[in-house]
């Protein structure tokens, strides 16, 4: 079963795109349906399985999603948090959530997309000749 039809899964796809287009920073959404632990914990599990870790510049981004349990995260590597304000993530998680709260996954996503895409730019600009690192498409993890 899909958590997101044909024209969700494009519509997000091209969010990361676009959120890329201005900086040399990497992001990744990754969805779930269950997650039994703390949501950061296992952003930080996946986070490292995707190998976003491993990014030239460690300014890697994922947003993950729990779609049943209804849990979510954000985290960004280390190259990003040292630059960005404290509550960053927090701010970000907020914006999401005005739109998880009334069933629209989607637009969440997009707009925390969006968002982290704006702050990449600021601190991480896109380079000439810069490659996409990571693959842009969702993440569908099966729980394990």
């Amino acid at each position: 079963m899909a958590l997101f039809n044909e024209e969700e899964q494009l519509r997000i796809r091209k969010a990361i795109e676009d959120a890329e287009k201005h900086t040399s920073g990497q992001i990744r959404v990754c969805i779930e349906q269950s997650c039994s632990e703390n949501p950061l914990d296992r952003a930080a599990k996946y986070f490292h399985q995707l190998d976003m870790h491993k990014t030239k510049a460690r300014n890697g981004v994922l947003i993950y999603l729990a779609t049943v349990d209804r849990k979510f995260a954000i985290i960004g590597d280390r190259g990003l948090n040292k630059l960005v304000p404290k509550n960053f993530w927090d701010d970000v998680k907020e914006e999401m959530l005005n739109h998880f709260k009334f069933g629209d996954l989607v637009e969440g996503i997009v707009t925390g997309l969006k968002i982290s895409g704006e702050h990449l730019q600021k601190f991480f600009p896109h380079q000439d000749g810069g490659q996409n690192e990571l693959p842009d498409d969702i993440a569908f993890m099966d729980g394990n």
